[in-house]
């Protein structure tokens, strides 16, 4: 089959892989119908040292279910599934706690023999756990918004809920990536009235302003600072969403967020180290996020995208084919996509 191939910094290439076959009894194979291009896959797009054999990438994908091991139960082959960015055996004590990206027995996409997802099939571990029912055809017009519950959305989600996102909190989100624009929607699903945007991009933001936020703060660092505390009377926020990763963001972070409030960040984090000093001390800041455990929350978001409630798959700007799939790369690079969808 065809598959996607990181072989350095700027380096993707579309190759021919090994056909996924059933390895363990909890296996399924998976026909892959979307895809779709990560903001962090964007960091070893940038970064990867070179290497002749490459490496598979991709961790976001629903499918058809061809084929399941004899320990698998409560999945068929035909079934649309979901699969979360890591997969779980979602029966262990983490996954129990609702934290599936600790499972004693999961991983990650694109690690040692396991598929990356940007691919026209995926050997799925522990796919009892991992993989969602999604009761939709193969060809329904719901699927980029059900692709989303793989990633994105329930990273958005993840972020406001550990902020601590309720109607009677105010909201600032950094960054209008589809991460950020993911956590709009999130709080604004989660009954926020007050979301101020801070993003720069017009395309972005307008539908930032869809997806719920009342104002747009264009400005950065201390300027940004600024016209955000002027929005809000001086006080700034209760909450404040990171959805960059970088030292900036979170110095922005800590600058707009009101005291005695919550900074949740979900940026994959570029930086060793967060700048927490007395006087954010003295506030009563809290610092929260990580890694979003998706598979916690699919089952909660699922039913809003199907009743068509949310729409969250309008983060996707850009549809390429699978051997296009490197330009893909390029188009999200240079910021001339917000979030591109695969269809193999």
């Amino acid at each position: 089959m065809r598959a996607t191939i990181i072989h350095g910094a700027g380096d993707v290439r579309i190759e021919d892989v090994p056909d996924p076959k059933l390895q363990a009894p909890t296996d399924a194979v998976v026909r892959v119908l979307r895809s779709c291009i990560c903001g962090s896959d964007l960091w070893p797009y940038g970064s990867l040292p070179a290497s002749a054999e490459g490496q598979r990438i991709g961790h976001e994908f629903l499918g058809v279910v061809e084929e399941t091991g004899t320990d698998v139960s409560g999945l068929k082959a035909g079934d649309v599934v979901v699969a979360p960015f890591v997969w779980a055996d979602n029966t262990c004590d983490f996954c129990r706690e609702g934290l599936q990206t600790s499972c004693r027995h999961g991983g990650t996409w694109g690690a040692g023999d396991v598929d990356g997802c940007q691919g026209e099939a995926v050997r799925v571990p522990q796919a009892q756990g991992t993989l969602v029912k999604l009761g939709v055809g193969e060809d329904d017009a719901l699927l980029p918004s059900l692709l989303t519950l793989s990633d994105v959305f329930p990273t958005g989600h993840h972020c406001a809920v550990t902020a601590g996102v309720n109607p009677r909190t105010t909201v600032t989100v950094i960054g209008d990536g589809a991460v950020g624009l993911s956590a709009v929607l999130a709080a604004k699903r989660l009954g926020a009235e007050r979301i101020i945007l801070m993003g720069r991009h017009t395309a972005r933001t307008d539908l930032g302003r869809e997806f719920g936020a009342t104002d747009v703060v264009p400005e950065r660092g201390e300027e940004g600072i600024a016209k955000v505390r002027d929005l809000t009377g001086g006080d700034g926020t209760h909450t404040v969403l990171e959805c960059v990763g970088l030292e900036p963001a979170v110095d922005t972070a800590l600058g707009v967020v009101r005291d005695g409030g919550t900074v949740s960040r979900v940026g994959a984090p570029q930086y060793g180290q967060v700048s927490m000093d007395f006087g954010t001390f003295f506030r009563n800041i809290t610092l929260t996020g990580g890694v979003a455990p998706a598979r916690a929350y699919i089952d909660e978001l699922l039913p809003d995208v199907l009743d068509g409630k949310i729409q969250p798959g309008k983060v996707f700007d850009r549809t390429v084919e699978l051997e296009q799939v490197p330009t893909g790369y390029r188009e999200m690079a240079d910021r001339e996509a917000l979030k591109v969808l695969v269809t193999p």
